[in-house]
C-alpha cells in the first residue's frame, strides 16, 4: 500500500513538473496589424498569418498564427483593442501597424506614442514583442518621411525589441506583386513578404532577437 502510495504521488509530483514545461512549448503568435495582415481581398487562407505559419511549419517551428489584423486600422485603433487581442493569450506579438497612420499624413509624434504604448502594455503583460516598420509615402514630404520612417528603429531600440525595418520590402510599388489598387499584396507578394520576413520571426520565436533585415 505504501509503494502504490509512494508510486502515485511520484507520478503526480511528475505530472506537475513537465505540465508548466509543456504549456511552455505552445507558441502563439499574434499579428497585430491593418488590412496588409488581415489579407484583404484575399481568401483567409492566403492571408499573411496563415501563409506565415505555413511557411513556419514547414520550418518545423511549432507556432500558431493568429490573424489581429483589422481593415483601415490605425495605431490609435491598434492601441484601443489591445485588451481583446490579449485574450488570446499570445506569448509573442508582431506589431505591423502604422501604414494607415502615413496614408493619412497623421502626426508622427502621435503614431510614435500609440506605437510606445502597445510595446509598453504588451512587455508589462509579459508577451514578447516584434516590430515592423512601415515607410511613409513619399509625397509627403522628406521632413515627414525622415519623423515617420524614423520611430520604428527608435522605438525598438528603446524598448530593446527586434525590428524588421519595412513590412512590404520587396512588395511595394511591385505591380504585379499587388492588387489592382497598387496597395494591397495579392497571393504572390504575400508569399514574398513571408519569405523575406521568416528568419527574423524564427529568430524572434526561438528567443534570439537576430539581426534585422531589410
Amino acid at each position: 500500500m505504501s509503494r502504490v502510495f509512494n508510486f502515485g504521488l511520484a507520478l503526480a509530483i511528475t505530472l506537475i513538473v513537465l505540465q508548466p514545461a509543456r504549456a511552455a512549448e505552445q507558441v502563439r503568435l499574434l499579428i497585430l496589424g491593418d488590412s496588409l495582415t488581415a489579407g484583404y481581398g484575399l481568401p483567409s487562407e492566403e492571408s499573411f498569418p496563415a501563409r506565415l505559419q505555413e511557411a513556419l511549419a514547414g520550418e518545423g517551428i511549432d507556432v500558431e498564427v493568429i490573424n489581429a489584423g483589422v481593415s483601415g486600422d490605425t495605431t490609435a485603433g491598434g492601441l484601443a483593442r489591445l485588451d481583446w487581442a490579449l485574450a488570446d493569450r499570445p506569448t509573442h506579438v508582431l506589431v505591423a501597424l502604422g501604414a494607415n497612420d502615413g496614408l493619412r499624413g497623421l502626426d508622427p509624434a502621435v503614431t510614435e506614442s500609440n506605437l510606445e504604448q502597445i510595446i509598453q502594455r504588451l512587455q508589462e503583460a509579459g508577451v514578447k514583442v516584434m516590430l515592423a516598420g512601415m515607410y511613409a509615402p513619399p509625397n509627403l514630404g522628406r521632413e515627414y518621411g525622415e519623423a515617420f520612417n524614423g520611430m520604428y528603429p527608435k522605438l525598438a531600440e528603446r524598448y530593446d525589441v527586434p525590428l524588421y525595418p519595412f513590412f512590404l520590402e520587396d512588395v511595394a510599388r511591385v505591380p504585379e506583386l499587388n492588387q489592382a489598387d497598387g496597395i494591397h499584396p495579392n497571393a504572390r507578394g504575400v508569399d514574398v513578404m513571408v519569405e523575406k520576413i521568416v528568419p527574423s520571426v524564427r529568430a524572434f520565436i526561438e528567443g534570439d532577437k537576430g539581426e534585422s533585415h531589410g
